[in-house]
C-alpha cells in the first residue's frame, strides 16, 4: 500500500515583506486621521451654527420695547455663555430656560442678571494698555450698551478699542453719556494705568500725564468739566522730561521771570514763596510748567534757594540750571556782588550740582533805588546806602518805630545816591510807620508810599503831607487805600469799651512846651475819629495834659509832624494873664496868640512869675493840647458838636496823657 503523497508547503514569509505591509497602513493612517477630523469639524460646525441661529434668534428677542437687546450669548463649540441684564426676573427665568432648551448644548454659563435700581451709580473706565480701553461699574439702563459704544468710540485713545464690562443698573444721573465721554477723552492725555471714575455726579481721574503738553491740555480741560458734574480726585503726575530745567531772570523793574520745570504743586508754592521774598514786593512771572526728571541726587528745595540766592546779586540778569549745572549772567548789583557770586559759585552749590558759567558785569546804579517793605511781622530794607553811616541812622530811625516787627537790613553799600536822600527818608518812615501794611519805595529822587491804613482819614492826611514834606527836586506819590469804617452802633457801652480798647497802650504825650501832634498820634486819633462816627449818640471829651516838673520845650524837627502840626494846631485866642494886667503893655494879636499857644516858648525862667501863674501858664498849655486834638478829630470827620474841650476840667498829668473820653 502506498502512502499517500503531501502537497508541497508554502514558503514562510520573508521579513521585508511584512515591513512593506506595516509601512502601507501607517502611510494610509494620517489621511484616514484627516477625513475623520474634517468629518467631525463638518458635523461640529453645523452644530455651532446651529446653536448662534438659534441663540441670536433668542437674543434678538429680548430687544423688544428695549434701546437694544439686552441679551448677549457668546457660542464656542457647543458650550453657551448668556450675559446682560434683564429689566424684570421673569424675563431673565424666561431666556435662560429658552437657551437650556437648545438642542445640542453641552454646557451653558449663566451669567446674565436683572437690572437694579443702584446708588450711588459708580463708572469707571481704565487704560490697562495702549491699545485697551476697559468700562467696568454701572452703565445706564435706558442707555444700550452699543449706543454707548458707539457714543464713546470718538473719545477714545488713538487705534485703542473699548471691551464693556460694566453692567446695566437705574439710577445714573442726568447726560451721563457726555460725562462718560469727558472722562474718556482725558484718558488720550495719560499713560498706560490711568483710570477715571464717575461717581454719581462727581469725576475723578488718576493718572501720568504722557507729555509736558498733555499735563497742560489736562489742567485745561479739567478747568471745564461737563454741565452738572464737578471735579473731585484729580491725581495727575506730571511727566518725566530727559532735560529738567529751572531758571530765575530779574528785569530792570525788579520784577522775576520764572521758568523750567516744576515736579508738583507742593514745589510749585514753595518757589513762588522763595520768590515773592526776593522780588521784594515786585511782579512774579510764573512760567514754570509740571514735569519731573530732576538728576539723581539733586536736592530740589537746595537748589532753589541756591538759584533765588544768586538772583538776589542782580540788578538784571538770569540763572539757570540746565545740564546739571548753573550758570549766571547779566548786570550784578554791584563791583562786589560780582565777587559774592564767584564765592557761592564756589563755595555752595549743592550735591551733585555742576558751576556753570559766570558773565556779569557792574554798571553804574542808576537809578539809585531803595525799598522799605512792611508787613504784618517785619521790616525789610533792601536797595542801596552811600556808605555805613547811612546804614545806622536808617535803622536807628526804624527801630523805635517799628518796635514790634523784626528789621531785616538787605541793603547794599554804593556810590550815586542822590543829594536829599536822607531827608526824604526822614519825611517818609513815619508816615510807613502808621500804616497796617505797606511799601516805600525811592527810585531816584522819586518816592513813593503804598499800603493800607485802617482809616481813610489817615490816608488822605498822608496824601497831602508827604508830598509837602518831600526836599528841593523830589517828587512823592502817595497811594494808600483804607479799610471800611466799623458799624454803626448805638450802645453806649460798648462804645466806651471800644474806645478803652483802642487807646489802651497807646498814650498821647506832647512834647515838653509843644502842641504839635506827634505822628504816633495819627493812628490812635484815626480810630477815635471812626468810633465817634461809629457812635452817634456819643461826645467826645478832650482833655489836655501838663509838663513834667521842671521840663524844657524841645525842638521840633520831624518834617511830617511840622506840616501836621500847621495844619492840626489850634490858635486859640491869649487868655489875660496877670503879667499883662501888671505891664498895662499893648501887644499885637499875632503876637498874643503865639504867647498863648506857646507858654513856655522863652527858655529863660521868670523868677517873678508867682505859683498860680505857672499853674495858670500850665492850664492853658494843656488846653491848647486839648483844642489840637478836638481840631484834628473834626477834620477826621467828627461832627462839631460831638468833640469838644470842656472848660473848668483840670488838666491831666504828663505820665497820664491826653485824656479821652465819652459822654452821652
Amino acid at each position: 500500500m502506498s502512502t499517500p503523497s503531501l502537497p508541497p508547503s508554502s514558503p514562510p514569509a520573508t521579513p521585508s515583506r511584512s515591513r512593506l505591509v506595516r509601512a502601507g497602513w501607517l502611510a494610509g493612517l494620517p489621511a484616514l486621521l484627516l477625513i475623520a477630523a474634517a468629518a467631525a469639524y463638518l458635523g461640529l460646525s453645523r452644530v455651532t451654527a446651529h446653536l448662534e441661529q438659534q441663540a441670536s434668534e433668542i437674543a434678538a428677542s429680548t430687544g423688544e420695547g428695549q434701546p437694544e437687546p439686552w441679551l448677549r450669548v457668546t457660542v464656542s463649540g457647543r458650550d453657551l455663555t448668556a450675559a446682560g441684564e434683564a429689566p424684570e426676573a421673569a424675563q431673565r427665568e424666561a431666556v435662560v430656560a429658552r437657551l437650556s432648551a437648545i438642542e445640542g448644548v453641552r454646557r451653558f454659563t449663566d451669567r446674565t442678571g436683572v437690572i437694579e435700581e443702584v446708588s450711588p451709580f459708580v463708572w469707571s473706565v481704565e487704560r490697562p494698555a495702549a491699545g485697551r480701553v476697559e468700562a467696568n461699574g454701572s452703565r445706564p439702563a435706558e442707555v444700550g450698551a452699543f449706543e454707548l459704544a458707539q457714543r464713546l468710540k470718538p473719545a477714545l485713545p488713538r487705534d485703542a478699542t473699548l471691551s464693556d464690562h460694566a453692567r446695566a443698573a437705574r439710577g445714573a444721573p442726568r447726560d451721563f453719556p457726555d460725562a462718560a465721554a469727558f472722562a474718556v477723552e482725558r484718558l488720550q492725555d495719560l499713560t498706560t494705568g490711568a483710570v477715571a471714575t464717575l461717581n454719581d455726579t462727581v469725576i475723578s481721574i488718576r493718572g501720568e500725564a504722557a507729555s509736558v503738553a498733555a499735563y497742560d491740555a489736562l489742567r485745561t480741560a479739567l478747568a471745564s468739566p461737563p454741565q452738572g458734574y464737578t471735579l473731585g480726585t484729580v491725581e495727575i503726575t506730571p511727566p518725566v522730561v530727559a532735560d529738567f530745567r529751572f531758571g530765575v531772570a530779574r528785569r530792570t523793574d525788579g520784577s522775576l521771570e520764572l521758568t523750567g520745570h516744576v515736579a508738583s504743586e507742593s514745589a510749585r508754592e514753595e518757589i513762588r514763596a522763595a520768590a515773592a521774598q526776593a522780588a521784594e514786593g515786585a511782579a512774579i512771572d510764573d512760567r514754570l510748567r509740571d514735569a519731573r526728571g530732576l538728576p539723581q541726587g539733586v536736592d530740589g528745595p537746595a537748589l532753589a534757594r541756591f538759584v533765588f540766592r544768586l538772583a538776589g546779586l542782580l540788578h538784571e540778569g538770569r540763572v539757570a540750571f540746565e545740564g546739571a549745572s548753573v550758570s549766571v549772567e547779566g548786570n550784578a548789583l554791584d563791583a562786589g556782588a560780582i565777587t559774592e557770586v564767584e564765592t557761592l559759585m564756589r563755595d555752595a552749590r549743592p550735591a551733585e550740582v555742576a558751576a556753570g558759567r559766570v558773565a556779569l558785569t557792574a554798571r553804574p546804579i542808576v537809578p539809585y533805588v531803595l525799598r522799605i517793605r512792611r508787613n504784618a511781622d517785619s521790616v525789610t530794607v533792601s536797595g542801596h546806602l552811600p556808605d555805613q553811616a547811612s546804614r545806622e541812622a536808617l535803622l536807628a530811625r526804624l527801630n523805635p518805630r517799628f518796635f514790634r516787627e523784626s528789621i531785616q537790613d538787605r541793603t547794599r553799600l554804593a556810590d550815586g545816591a542822590p543829594a536829599g536822600l536822607a531827608a526824604a527818608l526822614a519825611a517818609a518812615i513815619d508816615p510807613l510807620s502808621t500804616l497796617a501794611s505797606g511799601e516805600l519805595t525811592i527810585t531816584g529822587t522819586e518816592l513813593r508810599l503804598t499800603g493800607t491804613s485802617l482809616y481813610p482819614e489817615s490816608a488822605a492826611r498822608l496824601g497831602r503831607t508827604v508830598p509837602r514834606a518831600m526836599p528841593p527836586g523830589w517828587n512823592a506819590t502817595v497811594s494808600v487805600a483804607s479799610d471800611e469804617t466799623p458799624a454803626a452802633t448805638a450802645e453806649s457801652g460798648a462804645c466806651g469799651q471800644r474806645l478803652a480798647a483802642r487807646t489802651a497802650g497807646h498814650p498821647l504825650r506832647f512834647a515838653p512846651g509843644s502842641t504839635a501832634l506827634a505822628p504816633e498820634f495819627y493812628p490812635v486819633l484815626d480810630a477815635v475819629a471812626a468810633l465817634a462816627r461809629a457812635c452817634p449818640g456819643e461826645r467826645i471829651e478832650v482833655v489836655g495834659h501838663l509838663d513834667p516838673a521842671g521840663a524844657k520845650p524841645e525842638a521840633q524837627a520831624d518834617p511830617v509832624a511840622d506840616e501836621a502840626a500847621k495844619e492840626a494846631a489850634p490858635k486859640p485866642a491869649k487868655p489875660e494873664t496877670k503879667k499883662d494886667a501888671k505891664s498895662g503893655k499893648a501887644s499885637k494879636g499875632k503876637a498874643e496868640t503865639k504867647e498863648a499857644a506857646e507858654p513856655e516858648s522863652k527858655p529863660e525862667p521868670k523868677p517873678e512869675k508867682t505859683e498860680a501863674e505857672r499853674a495858670e501858664a500850665g492850664a492853658d498849655l494843656a488846653r491848647a493840647r486839648a483844642l489840637a486834638v478836638v481840631d484834628y478829630l473834626q477834620k477826621a470827620g467828627v461832627p462839631l458838636e460831638r468833640a469838644a474841650a470842656p472848660t473848668g476840667v483840670a488838666p491831666l498829668s504828663d505820665r497820664q496823657g491826653i485824656g479821652l473820653n465819652l459822654r452821652s
